[in-house]
Protein backbone atom coordinates (compact mmCIF):
# COMPACT_ATOMS: atom_id res chain seq x y z
CA UNK A 1 0.00 0.00 0.00
CA UNK A 2 1.36 3.39 -0.98
CA UNK A 3 -0.94 6.17 0.18
CA UNK A 4 -4.14 6.59 2.22
CA UNK A 5 -6.12 9.83 2.13
CA UNK A 6 -8.34 10.68 5.10
CA UNK A 7 -10.72 13.65 4.73
CA UNK A 8 -11.61 15.05 8.17
CA UNK A 9 -14.15 17.66 9.26
CA UNK A 10 -14.11 20.27 12.02
CA UNK A 11 -17.45 20.28 13.84
CA UNK A 12 -18.94 21.44 17.13
CA UNK A 13 -17.69 19.13 19.86
CA UNK A 14 -20.16 16.32 20.52
CA UNK A 15 -20.38 17.22 24.23
CA UNK A 16 -21.40 20.84 23.58
CA UNK A 17 -24.98 22.05 23.87
CA UNK A 18 -26.16 23.20 20.46
CA UNK A 19 -27.81 26.62 20.32
CA UNK A 20 -29.71 28.07 17.37
CA UNK A 21 -28.57 31.44 16.07
CA UNK A 22 -30.99 34.31 16.59
CA UNK A 23 -31.42 34.66 12.83
CA UNK A 24 -32.60 31.00 12.69
CA UNK A 25 -30.28 30.51 9.73
CA UNK A 26 -28.07 27.99 11.51
CA UNK A 27 -26.49 27.12 14.85
CA UNK A 28 -24.12 29.31 16.83
CA UNK A 29 -20.46 28.67 16.01
CA UNK A 30 -18.81 31.54 17.89
CA UNK A 31 -17.27 30.83 21.29
CA UNK A 32 -18.11 27.14 20.93
CA UNK A 33 -15.62 24.31 21.36
CA UNK A 34 -14.85 22.64 18.03
CA UNK A 35 -13.19 19.28 17.45
CA UNK A 36 -12.73 16.57 14.84
CA UNK A 37 -15.89 14.79 13.76
CA UNK A 38 -16.00 11.50 15.76
CA UNK A 39 -16.48 9.34 12.66
CA UNK A 40 -13.48 11.09 11.05
CA UNK A 41 -11.43 10.15 14.12
CA UNK A 42 -12.35 6.53 13.47
CA UNK A 43 -11.23 6.89 9.84
CA UNK A 44 -7.88 8.37 10.95
CA UNK A 45 -7.36 5.55 13.46
CA UNK A 46 -8.13 2.90 10.82
CA UNK A 47 -5.71 4.53 8.37
CA UNK A 48 -2.96 4.48 10.99
CA UNK A 49 -3.64 0.84 11.83
CA UNK A 50 -3.43 -0.07 8.13
CA UNK A 51 -0.21 1.92 7.88
CA UNK A 52 1.25 -0.01 10.82
CA UNK A 53 0.38 -3.29 9.10
CA UNK A 54 1.71 -2.13 5.72
CA UNK A 55 5.09 -0.52 6.28
CA UNK A 56 5.87 2.33 3.92
CA UNK A 57 2.31 3.56 3.48
CA UNK A 58 1.69 7.29 3.85
CA UNK A 59 -1.38 8.74 5.58
CA UNK A 60 -2.51 12.19 4.43
CA UNK A 61 -5.19 14.10 6.37
CA UNK A 62 -7.33 16.56 4.38
CA UNK A 63 -9.69 19.22 5.67
CA UNK A 64 -11.81 21.91 4.02
CA UNK A 65 -12.68 24.93 6.11
CA UNK A 66 -11.43 28.09 7.83
CA UNK A 67 -7.96 28.73 9.21
CA UNK A 68 -8.81 26.91 12.46
CA UNK A 69 -9.02 23.61 10.54
CA UNK A 70 -5.24 23.41 10.81
CA UNK A 71 -5.79 22.54 14.50
CA UNK A 72 -7.97 19.61 13.44
CA UNK A 73 -5.31 18.48 10.97
CA UNK A 74 -2.66 18.71 13.71
CA UNK A 75 -4.79 16.38 15.82
CA UNK A 76 -4.74 13.82 13.00
CA UNK A 77 -0.98 14.30 12.66
CA UNK A 78 -0.56 13.74 16.41
CA UNK A 79 -2.53 10.50 16.09
CA UNK A 80 -0.07 9.28 13.47
CA UNK A 81 -0.85 10.81 10.07
CA UNK A 82 2.23 11.86 8.06
CA UNK A 83 1.16 15.17 6.53
CA UNK A 84 -1.86 17.36 5.97
CA UNK A 85 -3.61 19.29 3.21
CA UNK A 86 -5.82 22.23 4.15
CA UNK A 87 -8.21 23.75 1.61
CA UNK A 88 -8.77 27.07 3.37
CA UNK A 89 -12.05 28.93 3.05
CA UNK A 90 -12.89 32.47 4.08
CA UNK A 91 -14.21 32.92 7.64
CA UNK A 92 -17.76 33.63 6.49
CA UNK A 93 -18.07 30.33 4.56
CA UNK A 94 -19.90 27.79 6.70
CA UNK A 95 -19.14 24.10 6.31
CA UNK A 96 -22.09 22.80 8.35
CA UNK A 97 -24.34 22.33 5.30
CA UNK A 98 -25.27 26.04 5.12
CA UNK A 99 -22.72 26.92 2.40
CA UNK A 100 -20.42 23.97 1.61
CA UNK A 101 -22.42 20.82 1.01
CA UNK A 102 -21.36 17.23 0.15
CA UNK A 103 -21.39 17.76 -3.64
CA UNK A 104 -18.88 20.61 -3.38
CA UNK A 105 -16.69 18.78 -0.86
CA UNK A 106 -16.66 15.63 -3.02
CA UNK A 107 -15.54 17.63 -6.06
CA UNK A 108 -12.71 19.21 -4.08
CA UNK A 109 -11.63 15.81 -2.76
CA UNK A 110 -11.72 14.41 -6.27
CA UNK A 111 -9.19 17.07 -7.24
CA UNK A 112 -6.92 16.10 -4.34
CA UNK A 113 -7.11 12.38 -5.23
CA UNK A 114 -6.17 13.11 -8.84
CA UNK A 115 -3.39 15.48 -7.76
CA UNK A 116 -1.77 12.98 -5.38
CA UNK A 117 0.17 10.07 -6.86
CA UNK A 118 -0.33 6.48 -5.79
CA UNK A 119 -3.53 6.76 -3.76
CA UNK A 120 -4.74 3.25 -2.91
CA UNK A 121 -7.46 4.08 -0.39
CA UNK A 122 -9.65 6.97 0.76
CA UNK A 123 -11.11 6.54 4.26
CA UNK A 124 -13.90 8.84 5.41
CA UNK A 125 -16.26 8.99 8.36
CA UNK A 126 -19.67 7.63 7.38
CA UNK A 127 -21.22 11.03 8.22
CA UNK A 128 -20.58 14.24 10.13
CA UNK A 129 -22.46 14.93 13.34
CA UNK A 130 -23.50 18.43 12.25
CA UNK A 131 -25.39 17.67 9.03
CA UNK A 132 -25.63 13.83 9.21
CA UNK A 133 -25.73 13.63 5.40
CA UNK A 134 -23.52 10.60 4.80
CA UNK A 135 -23.17 11.61 1.14
CA UNK A 136 -19.56 12.72 0.66
CA UNK A 137 -18.06 9.22 0.39
CA UNK A 138 -20.58 7.85 -2.13
CA UNK A 139 -20.44 11.09 -4.17
CA UNK A 140 -16.64 10.93 -4.29
CA UNK A 141 -16.77 7.31 -5.44
CA UNK A 142 -19.24 8.27 -8.15
CA UNK A 143 -17.14 11.19 -9.38
CA UNK A 144 -14.02 8.98 -9.50
CA UNK A 145 -15.89 5.95 -10.87
CA UNK A 146 -14.22 4.05 -8.03
CA UNK A 147 -15.28 1.03 -5.93
CA UNK A 148 -16.84 1.87 -2.59
CA UNK A 149 -18.07 0.38 0.67
CA UNK A 150 -20.06 2.31 3.25
CA UNK A 151 -20.62 1.81 7.01
CA UNK A 152 -17.49 -0.33 7.41
CA UNK A 153 -17.29 -2.35 10.64
CA UNK A 154 -14.03 -4.15 9.72
CA UNK A 155 -11.41 -3.63 7.00
CA UNK A 156 -8.74 -6.09 5.92
CA UNK A 157 -6.22 -5.61 3.14
CA UNK A 158 -5.13 -8.77 1.35
CA UNK A 159 -1.76 -9.51 -0.25
CA UNK A 160 -3.12 -8.96 -3.76
CA UNK A 161 -4.10 -5.36 -2.94
CA UNK A 162 -7.78 -6.08 -2.42
CA UNK A 163 -9.84 -4.89 0.53
CA UNK A 164 -12.29 -7.11 2.38
CA UNK A 165 -14.85 -4.93 4.11
CA UNK A 166 -17.41 -6.08 6.65
CA UNK A 167 -20.15 -3.47 6.56
CA UNK A 168 -23.22 -2.80 8.62
CA UNK A 169 -26.64 -2.97 6.96
CA UNK A 170 -30.21 -2.50 8.12
CA UNK A 171 -30.60 -6.26 8.42
CA UNK A 172 -27.15 -7.12 9.78
CA UNK A 173 -23.74 -7.26 8.10
CA UNK A 174 -22.18 -8.55 4.90
CA UNK A 175 -18.63 -8.62 3.56
CA UNK A 176 -17.30 -7.00 0.38
CA UNK A 177 -14.04 -7.84 -1.36
CA UNK A 178 -12.48 -5.04 -3.42
CA UNK A 179 -9.63 -6.07 -5.68
CA UNK A 180 -7.70 -3.18 -7.19
CA UNK A 181 -5.64 -4.16 -10.25
CA UNK A 182 -3.56 -1.32 -11.65
CA UNK A 183 -3.46 -1.36 -15.46
CA UNK A 184 -2.25 1.10 -18.08
CA UNK A 185 -4.80 2.26 -20.63
CA UNK A 186 -3.55 3.00 -24.14
CA UNK A 187 -6.20 5.65 -24.74
CA UNK A 188 -6.07 8.42 -22.13
CA UNK A 189 -9.69 9.30 -22.91
CA UNK A 190 -10.80 5.81 -22.02
CA UNK A 191 -8.89 6.05 -18.76
CA UNK A 192 -11.70 8.17 -17.33
CA UNK A 193 -14.38 5.71 -18.31
CA UNK A 194 -13.28 2.51 -16.59
CA UNK A 195 -16.00 -0.04 -15.99
CA UNK A 196 -15.77 -2.36 -13.02
CA UNK A 197 -16.31 -6.05 -13.65
CA UNK A 198 -18.52 -7.29 -10.85
CA UNK A 199 -18.72 -10.85 -9.57
CA UNK A 200 -20.75 -11.91 -6.56
CA UNK A 201 -19.82 -14.73 -4.22
CA UNK A 202 -21.85 -16.14 -1.35
CA UNK A 203 -19.57 -17.60 1.31
CA UNK A 204 -20.39 -20.54 3.59
CA UNK A 205 -20.98 -18.12 6.46
CA UNK A 206 -23.77 -16.43 4.50
CA UNK A 207 -21.90 -13.19 3.86
CA UNK A 208 -21.80 -11.59 0.42
CA UNK A 209 -18.43 -11.00 -1.19
CA UNK A 210 -18.14 -8.52 -4.05
CA UNK A 211 -15.00 -8.60 -6.17
CA UNK A 212 -14.24 -5.48 -8.22
CA UNK A 213 -11.43 -5.39 -10.76
CA UNK A 214 -10.54 -1.71 -11.15
CA UNK A 215 -7.98 0.13 -13.26
CA UNK A 216 -5.95 2.32 -10.97
CA UNK A 217 -8.83 3.72 -8.93
CA UNK A 218 -8.57 3.95 -5.14
CA UNK A 219 -11.13 2.19 -2.95
CA UNK A 220 -13.51 4.58 -1.15
CA UNK A 221 -14.57 3.34 2.30
CA UNK A 222 -16.68 5.14 4.91
CA UNK A 223 -16.17 4.15 8.54
CA UNK A 224 -18.84 3.27 11.09
CA UNK A 225 -18.79 3.42 14.87
CA UNK A 226 -17.82 -0.21 15.55
CA UNK A 227 -14.73 -0.19 13.33
CA UNK A 228 -12.28 0.79 16.08
CA UNK A 229 -11.63 2.98 19.12
CA UNK A 230 -9.50 6.03 18.23
CA UNK A 231 -6.28 6.48 20.18
CA UNK A 232 -5.51 9.54 22.29
CA UNK A 233 -2.50 11.52 21.01
CA UNK A 234 0.41 11.40 23.44
CA UNK A 235 2.29 14.57 24.40
CA UNK A 236 5.46 13.57 22.48
CA UNK A 237 3.36 12.94 19.36
CA UNK A 238 1.54 16.25 19.81
CA UNK A 239 4.92 18.00 19.83
CA UNK A 240 6.09 16.03 16.77
CA UNK A 241 2.89 16.95 14.92
CA UNK A 242 3.86 20.63 15.04
CA UNK A 243 6.82 19.87 12.75
CA UNK A 244 4.90 17.76 10.24
CA UNK A 245 4.10 19.49 6.92
CA UNK A 246 0.65 20.93 6.22
CA UNK A 247 0.03 22.28 2.73
CA UNK A 248 -2.49 25.13 2.60
CA UNK A 249 -4.45 25.85 -0.59
CA UNK A 250 -7.08 28.58 -0.80
CA UNK A 251 -10.53 27.48 -1.91
CA UNK A 252 -10.39 30.00 -4.74
CA UNK A 253 -7.10 28.58 -6.09
CA UNK A 254 -8.33 25.01 -5.72
CA UNK A 255 -11.55 25.74 -7.60
CA UNK A 256 -9.59 27.51 -10.35
CA UNK A 257 -7.18 24.59 -10.72
CA UNK A 258 -10.10 22.16 -11.03
CA UNK A 259 -11.87 24.30 -13.61
CA UNK A 260 -14.92 24.70 -11.37
CA UNK A 261 -17.05 27.79 -10.81
CA UNK A 262 -16.63 29.26 -7.31
CA UNK A 263 -20.23 30.47 -7.14
CA UNK A 264 -21.48 27.02 -8.12
CA UNK A 265 -19.31 25.37 -5.44
CA UNK A 266 -20.57 27.74 -2.74
CA UNK A 267 -24.20 27.70 -3.86
CA UNK A 268 -26.02 25.01 -1.84
CA UNK A 269 -27.85 22.32 -3.79
CA UNK A 270 -30.39 22.27 -0.96
CA UNK A 271 -31.40 25.47 0.78
CA UNK A 272 -31.76 25.49 4.56
CA UNK A 273 -34.94 27.54 5.06
CA UNK A 274 -34.96 27.63 8.85
CA UNK A 275 -33.18 26.09 11.83
CA UNK A 276 -35.11 25.98 15.09
CA UNK A 277 -34.92 24.25 18.45
CA UNK A 278 -37.44 21.50 19.23
CA UNK A 279 -40.27 22.51 21.56
CA UNK A 280 -39.53 21.90 25.25
CA UNK A 281 -40.81 18.63 26.64
CA UNK A 282 -43.71 18.83 29.07
CA UNK A 283 -42.98 17.93 32.65
CA UNK A 284 -43.81 14.31 33.45
CA UNK A 285 -46.02 12.98 36.21
CA UNK A 286 -45.22 10.36 38.83
CA UNK A 287 -47.81 7.64 39.38
CA UNK A 288 -48.06 5.34 42.35
CA UNK A 289 -49.29 2.16 40.69
CA UNK A 290 -49.94 0.42 37.39
CA UNK A 291 -53.69 1.03 37.76
CA UNK A 292 -53.09 4.76 38.13
CA UNK A 293 -50.80 4.72 35.08
CA UNK A 294 -53.47 2.99 32.98
CA UNK A 295 -56.07 5.46 34.22
CA UNK A 296 -53.90 8.41 33.15
CA UNK A 297 -53.30 6.87 29.73
CA UNK A 298 -57.05 6.27 29.24
CA UNK A 299 -57.76 9.91 30.15
CA UNK A 300 -55.40 11.03 27.42
CA UNK A 301 -56.88 8.56 24.93
CA UNK A 302 -53.59 6.72 24.53
CA UNK A 303 -55.01 3.28 25.43
CA UNK A 304 -58.51 1.81 25.09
Amino acid sequence: MRKILVPIKRVIDYAQKIRVDSSKGGVQLKNVKMSMNPFCEIAVEEAIQLKEKNKGAEVVAISVGPKQCTETIRTALAMGADRGIHIETKPDVRGDYIDLQPWAIANLLKGIVEKEDGVDLVLLGKQSIDSDCGQTGPLLAGLLNAPQATFAANIERDDDGSFTVERETDTGEYSCLFQCIFEMCADSHLQRKHLFRLRNFITKSGTETIKLNASGKPAIITCDLRLNTPRYPTMPNIMKAKKKPVETISLEDMVKDLGLDLDEVLTPKNEVVEVYEPPPRKEGETVGSVDELLSKLREKGLVA
